[in-house]
């Protein structure tokens, strides 16, 4: 899959006389640039990429000038050469390839492509004109590989072969767009890859592009090499690490001649020295690894270079905000930024994402580790990372300031784009001196991400170790003692925040800051209501909504709202409860807040079930659900999920409880915490419940349900509370095919195995439709053969068979 240009394409031989003898008798010197080579089978197979081929293809039919750009080593000769030999046999004079990557004399280039084409014209005319007039009449394809470094010269040449052979299609492979009209771009993207936050079996990874190029590269040194259950974990650390990158996973799978998976994988902080010894024929450039990216490197403006050593200082991708703030200073000014950003992109240097209208920007792991070391020597590091962490702690500081508002999804969103980033600040501000007090300053901020953006663990884990720490400022540590506690509640560890609450409020008297005892004393009444003390609860719930109300610390004022609303649903207070939701409502409404009104919803919601109104109930709790499709807070969509599922069982409507209680379990699970952490009242209603349910159903049926569910992602299970696709039924299969309706017929007769041409006949319908759909459905399956597809079918079969016979 690397871009080892020594794998040519073999050449139409149906073209006329002159196209005979594409290769000369005797060949030239192999560094003769431009000298056609004797073309030579490919000794590699060719793996994946099926939707960058039928993107290509699809462009091919749209305009007659496609360029393939991507980073270096990403593969875009490798497919540029596997499309131009599936093209040759519809071009009547066949497909000629131009290798550019040796070629430095830009004033060359047309002479260079009139040799790759083997003209016999010897006369002395100017060799562009040689190509317009041999092409004039010619229906072919030329392949110009590797024009990164010759963009304003081919843009130059193609443009005028285009506008004077209409039979000429020209395939592109550069680092950037040649920039012509009416040019078609098709981005190569690294090959997929496993995410090494997951846990993966060694069956399953297999489907994975990296995955399988990796045990196809590697069985050529290690014959029996295979992925796992010992190793898959650490070949998925290399493929992600290695960023999916073709080139750089085959030179790691010349290594499996000495070392194994793992080795690598611990020693990939050397990838440069590393992943060197690649094909002995290959251009020099692509040998190794750093002489890839030197290349790439050398082809940058002084100021370009100097950007890229900065963007190295983000872990992870960041938008236009903090590229400006942490890499605008000297010799760089923010507003000439856009501009090397632009370049850096187009150069294939920086990668895009885009949602919706919002874009990020991020850099390979490979192309960060240079541009690291180039960094380095710089002395720019610790500048860099006081203005990284400092931009963050600003972000931070802007969404507690306006938390209450209508902003809070998008907020929520956008800090967990930055969460690498986050930690990153953490860390250099943790381990620099004089920078703690600013990282517990940090980590405390972060309250709303740690809670309602569902890192818990990772918000514990920093607030802990900074509080093991004494150089920070007493209210910092205050201010740090009582978010670890908030956290330390949502995790059931109710010993550990109590303590924490008591040095907080301790500290707050000291300073006399009023604002701090405030949240002191509402954790304190979570506290209460968690280990049964709800009459207590209300006391100290109702303390605290009064001075937040003196500091117009309105997001506090709601949070301990619905809380106070817990705690009188439990202590049979239902209207009073209904009368404090209202006015959390109605404060929420007014403010275009949502995060507290969902879970005010799902409050609404238990107090209602607790009454004995069901329809009440469950359209509170669906409210608070669909909220949540939106923040994506896991507690309140577990607890609202939890909900649901008891008051289906108090219909008895069992098996839906059930299965909802799976979904909810699932979510749990996902957060490391479960309902007994937010108070042994709703423990017991959820105990209780349960045993309804398994009286009714048998713990065998109700296990099964809950198996079933219990690796279910977040989106599933509210889709699946919200009246999704219904898992609860035993004449239906457990997951929903991502197929059409006329995708499931064609793959079942792929299964059977029936090739295009009979499924088209079967069918009434045309050769090319079907190809089109059997693309499709290797696309959206992830699938490389109608093999896989076939045994796609026969699980989904077996499937639905266990769960009618179930």
């Amino acid at each position: 899959m690397g871009e080892i240009t020594s794998l040519p394409v073999r050449v139409d031989s149906h073209s006329p006389a002159v196209w005979g003898e594409h290769v000369q008798a005797t060949d030239p010197p192999a560094d003769s640039v431009g000298y056609p080579r004797r073309p030579r089978a490919a000794l590699t197979s060719f793996v994946g990429r099926r939707r960058e081929l039928s993107d290509v293809k699809h462009r091919l039919t749209e305009t007659r000038l496609v360029t393939l750009v991507g980073p270096g080593g990403v593969g875009k000769t490798r497919i540029a050469l596997e499309i131009a030999e599936r093209s040759r046999r519809g071009l009547r004079d066949g497909v000629w390839i131009v290798e550019l990557a040796s070629l430095r004399d830009a004033q060359r280039l047309s002479q260079v492509i009139v040799s790759a084409l083997d003209l016999p014209d010897q006369s002395n005319r100017d060799p562009l004109d040689k190509l317009v007039s041999f092409l004039l009449e010619r229906q072919l394809m030329i392949l110009l590989d590797n024009c990164e470094h010759l963009l304003q010269d081919c843009a130059r040449v193609v443009e005028t072969l285009l506008s004077a052979a209409p039979g000429l299609r020209i395939l592109a492979t550069s680092r950037e767009p040649l920039g012509i009209h009416g040019e078609g771009i098709c981005v190569i993207p690294p090959l997929t890859t496993p995410s090494a936050r997951h846990s993966h079996t060694a069956k399953a990874v297999i489907h994975y592009e990296a995955v399988s190029l990796l045990v196809d590269r590697a069985r050529h040194v290690l014959p029996d090499f295979e992925v796992t259950n010992d190793n898959v974990e650490a070949v998925v650390q290399l493929c992600e690490r290695l960023d999916g990158i073709p080139l750089a996973i085959e030179l790691a799978a010349t290594r499996l001649r000495s070392l194994s998976v793992t080795q690598i994988v611990e020693r990939l902080d050397k990838r440069f020295t590393l992943l060197t010894g690649g094909d002995r024929v290959a251009m020099p450039r692509q040998k190794t690894l750093r002489a890839l990216i030197d290349w790439s490197f050398d082809l940058c403006t002084e100021h370009e270079q100097l950007l890229w050593g900065r963007l190295s200082i983000f872990p992870d991708s960041f938008d236009l905000d903090a590229l400006e703030e942490v890499c605008g200073f000297a010799p760089l000014i923010a507003e000439s930024l856009i501009d090397l950003l632009d370049r850096l992109v187009a150069k294939s240097i920086v990668l895009t994402e885009r949602t919706g209208e919002r874009v990020r920007y991020r850099q390979l792991m490979t192309i960060r580790e240079y541009g690291a070391e180039v960094l380095e020597p710089s002395g720019e590091f610790s500048t860099l990372k006081r203005r990284h962490r400092d931009h963050y702690l600003r972000k931070a500081a802007v969404m507690v300031e306006r938390w209450c508002g209508p902003g809070q999804a998008d907020a929520l969103a956008v800090m967990t784009e930055d969460h690498a980033n986050l930690l990153s600040a953490l860390e250099w501000s943790a381990h620099t001196d004089g920078e703690t007090g600013t990282a517990a300053e940090l980590a405390s901020l972060l309250r709303y991400h740690w809670v309602a953006g569902g890192h818990l663990s990772d918000g514990r884990r920093w607030l802990d170790q900074l509080l093991g720490t004494e150089a920070m400022s007493t209210s910092q540590r205050g201010q740090a003692l009582w978010v670890s506690a908030w956290i330390a509640l949502m995790q059931g560890d109710t010993d550990d925040a109590v303590e924490k609450l008591i040095e907080c409020e301790e500290i707050a008297d000291t300073l006399g800051d009023r604002k701090m005892g405030a949240h002191a004393t509402q954790w304190r009444g979570l506290h209460d209501f968690a280990t049964g003390d709800v009459t207590g609860s209300i006391t100290r719930y109702e303390k605290a909504i009064k001075i937040h109300t003196d500091f117009a610390d309105t997001a506090s004022v709601l949070t301990a709202l619905f809380q106070l609303a817990s705690a009188q649903t439990y202590n049979a207070q239902d209207e009073a409860a209904l009368k404090t939701c209202r006015r959390a409502i109605e404060m929420s409404e007014q403010l275009g807040e949502q995060w507290n009104r969902s879970y005010t919803l799902w409050i609404t919601g238990l107090c209602h079930w607790r009454r004995g109104e069901p329809e009440s109930a469950r359209t509170a709790a669906l409210q608070a659900l669909r909220l949540e499709r939106v923040f994506k807070d896991s507690i309140c969509t577990a607890l609202t999920i939890e909900l649901l599922s008891w008051i289906a069982a108090s219909a008895a409507e069992f098996q839906t409880a059930a299965a909802l209680a799976g979904a909810a379990a699932a979510v749990w699970a996902g957060l490391g915490t479960d309902v007994k952490a937010f108070g042994q009242p709703l423990h017991q209603d959820s105990v209780h419940s349960a045993q309804k349910t398994s009286e009714a159903l048998g713990e065998h049926a109700v296990t099964a349900l809950a198996r079933r569910n219990a690796t279910m992602t977040l989106d599933a299970a509210v889709s699946l509370a919200l009246g999704g696709p219904d898992q609860t039924r035993s004449d239906k299969p457990t997951e929903k095919s991502p197929l059409t309706k006329r995708e499931n017929e064609i793959a079942n007769l792929v299964a059977e195995g029936l090739s295009n041409r009979a499924i088209a006949e079967s069918l009434v319908l045309s050769t090319r439709t079907i190809d089109g759909h059997v693309e499709r459905i290797l696309t959206k399956l992830d699938f490389a053969s109608r093999t896989q597809i076939a045994s796609w079918i026969a699980s989904q079969r077996g499937r639905s068979s266990r769960t009618r016979s179930g």
